[in-house]
């Protein structure tokens, strides 16, 4: 009676180990199948991020590429415009010197119309002997060198004054004792400079 115990005591341990087993089994299995199901979510996660970084990427590049766009119109309008304010600038220039040109000869020309004046009707004196000739060409000079005065015009080259060929134009050379070194002794043409600009370098002789 006691060895029929002790077999359905051996007997029932084994099956309790086949259902302990079992039990085993089906643990893993739920733990392996959780595994893959997390697995798959965390793949399922991972594909919308990579997604939504890629999206974000994509945007903000075209947000860069917009931006450079807009500074690059706005550098070209300047451009633009700095050129047409130059154009404008250069035309006003041009304007402005053909303007001061103009009103320069018109004034030189406006001192020199009373002489030209005085010359025609000099000319047109019959038979005037030779000393009033004279005086009307004195006055006709006379009236050269106040018509210069007025154009701001003054007189270069006389005798006695340092040889500068600054303004000085040396054609011959003399040896004169009762002279100094490098000094004019004779003024052949003289010579004209408004301010410090030289219209006309003096023709003079130089002694020494």
């Amino acid at each position: 009676m006691s060895e029929e115990i002790k077999n359905q005591e051996a007997d029932f341990e084994a099956e309790a180990e086949v259902i302990k087993t079992e039990n085993e089994n089906e643990n893993e299995a739920v733990n392996v199948t959780a595994e893959t199901d997390d697995e798959a979510v965390n793949e399922t996660e991972t594909k919308p991020d990579k997604a939504s970084k890629k999206k974000e990427k994509k945007s903000k590049d075209k947000e860069e590429l917009e931006k450079l766009r807009a500074e690059y119109e706005e550098f070209k309008q300047n451009h633009l415009r700095i050129l047409a304010e130059y154009d404008n600038f250069r035309k006003r220039t041009a304007n402005e010197k053909a303007g001061i040109f103009s009103d320069g000869v018109s004034e030189t020309i406006k001192q020199l119309l009373p002489v030209a004046d005085n010359i025609e009707r000099a000319l047109a004196v019959q038979n005037a002997d030779g000393e009033t000739m004279k005086k009307g060409l004195e006055m006709i000079a006379k009236q050269f060198s106040e018509s210069f005065t007025k154009l701001n015009i003054t007189e270069i080259g006389v005798v006695g004054e340092s040889f500068d060929p600054e303004i000085h134009n040396a054609v011959s050379h003399i040896n004169n004792e009762e002279l100094g070194d490098n000094v004019v002794s004779a003024v052949f043409m003289k010579g004209y400079k408004i301010g410090k600009k030289v219209i006309r370098h003096a023709m003079v002789q130089v002694a020494n």
